[in-house]
């Protein structure tokens, strides 16, 4: 068994995807469009061949829920990706801090033993930058 793919619902979408194709080097397959359900969604792969995809949802209604709930809720906290190198970490990290995004947590090597940072994309989403 292996995770397939998580799916994120998005408030921009493409903004979200230039997001994770300019850090992380992620290849977007074409738009898919559900005129019925309002719903568009990009499938984003790791260029290296990986199967494990990211999805990208937006639906309108789905944003005009959470603005009107504002309800607190539980579930996915982050994600990680794996850059392969401590050196890369730092790298990546780096870039997105003089980029403007929010580090939670600077490189360092985690009680159980992961080399990672952890970083908010542009929709706060927590991304953690591992080797």
């Amino acid at each position: 068994m292996k995770i397939e793919h998580i799916a994120i619902w998005v408030q921009d979408l493409e903004l979200m995807k230039s997001f994770y194709q300019k850090y992380f080097n992620l290849i977007s397959g074409e738009k898919y469009i559900n005129e019925k359900k309002q719903l568009e969604s990009y499938f984003l792969t790791f260029e290296d061949g990986q199967k494990t995809r990211i999805e990208l949802m937006y639906n309108p209604e789905i944003i005009k829920l959470n603005k009107k709930t504002r309800a607190m809720i539980s579930g996915l906290t982050h994600f990680a990706i794996s850059v392969q190198s401590k050196e890369k970490v730092d790298k990546m990290t780096n870039q997105l801090k003089q980029d403007g995004y929010k580090i939670i947590g600077n490189p360092r090597t985690t009680g159980d033993g992961y080399y990672e940072s952890v970083v908010e994309d542009p929709e706060g989403n927590r991304v953690e930058i591992t080797i």
